[in-house]
Formats: structure tokens, sequence, C-alpha cells
């Protein structure tokens, strides 16, 4: 069974940076395309950023230029960059694993604030 693991979530302030952290355990050595999405109060989750095994890459409009996803095959890890940080960026980011067309396995999610 895929379990997924976040870290680096916190208060910063407008215009700040973040490091988000998933690393991924129970994959066997398989590489899977991952990504993030995020939940704010009163909204539906929503696409952040997706990244395939080989590395091809795909943004919401809202963080293109702000945010970088990224990972490492060898470490089981995935990676969001974030920069610029504005208050509508708050909400609950998860990290998400796809195996193949119907199962996906979430992480509990980790907070991100950004407030003044």
């Amino acid at each position: 069974q895929v379990q997924l693991v976040e870290s680096g979530g916190g208060l910063v302030q407008p215009g700040g940076s973040l490091r988000l952290s998933c690393a991924a355990s129970g994959s066997r050595n398989i590489v899977y395309p991952m990504g993030w999405y995020r939940q704010a109060p009163q909204k539906e989750r929503e696409l952040v950023a997706t990244i395939t095994g080989g590395g091809r890459t795909n943004y919401a409009d809202s963080v293109k230029g702000r945010f970088t996803i990224s990972r490492d095959n060898a470490a089981n890890t995935v990676y969001l960059q974030m920069s610029a940080l504005k208050p509508e960026d708050t909400a609950v980011y998860y990290c998400n694993l796809k195996v193949g067309l119907t199962n996906n396995y979430w992480g509990r999610g980790t907070q991100v604030t950004v407030s003044s």
C-alpha cells in the first residue's frame, strides 16, 4: 500500500517563499505520476502542479512563474518550491500519486498560511 508523507507547511508573509516535500513509500521502486493539490476554506480542491515520472510538468495558471514542482526518483520524493506567495495561496496542500487509471493516493495535507 502506497503511503505519502508531507512536510514543509507553515506561516509566511506575502512575497515570501516556502518549500513543500512529499515522500512516497510502498511503491516498489516504480516511478508514478505525482502532483500537488490545494483546498482553501469554503472552496473545492484544485490542481496546483503535476509531474510525470520522466519530469514533464504542468501548472495551474494561478501559480505559473511562482511555483516549481520537481522530483527525486531515487529518493521517491516530490517537491513544491513556492515563491512570491500571496494571501490567496493560503490552503491545505495535498500530495497525490496515481497508479494506473483508477487508483489515487493522497497525503494527509499540510497547511500553508500566507499572512502579514
